[in-house]
């Protein structure tokens, strides 16, 4: 895995995180810049999951296993896309509070990433 990759993806979550989470604290639903940044964190995961396919193509293999690997590449793809849907249906500070959990979640699952490559 690229490690400069995995690092931007789990770092962009994180700020994510942070901003839906003071979005939260003021009282505050998503709103659409908050989505852009959504769109931008997803597409990080979407490249880290080509990149990963990629590289398991051309005969790299995980440390860890080649299963859970794919699993957590389509893991943090679907991370964020589901917690902007479940904050389209709660549009209070809790829809703002669930990105928020969604982008610490990428972050964490980021680093469990680096882990079974084999970082």
């Amino acid at each position: 895995m690229l490690a400069a990759l995995t690092i931007a993806t789990a770092v962009a979550a994180l700020v994510l995180a942070a901003w839906c989470g003071f979005a939260a604290y003021r009282d505050q639903p998503t709103k659409d810049w908050h989505f852009i940044g959504m769109a931008v964190v997803s597409l990080l995961a979407l490249v880290q999951l080509v990149v990963g396919i990629v590289q398991l193509a051309r005969g790299e293999r995980p440390e860890q296993g080649t299963a859970i690997f794919v699993g957590y590449l389509i893991g943090t793809v679907c991370c964020v896309p589901a917690a902007a849907l479940l904050s389209l249906g709660e549009r209070t500070r809790w829809g703002s509070v669930t990105v928020a959990a969604g982008g610490v979640v990428l972050a964490v699952l980021q680093v469990r990433l680096y882990d079974i490559w084999g970082g």
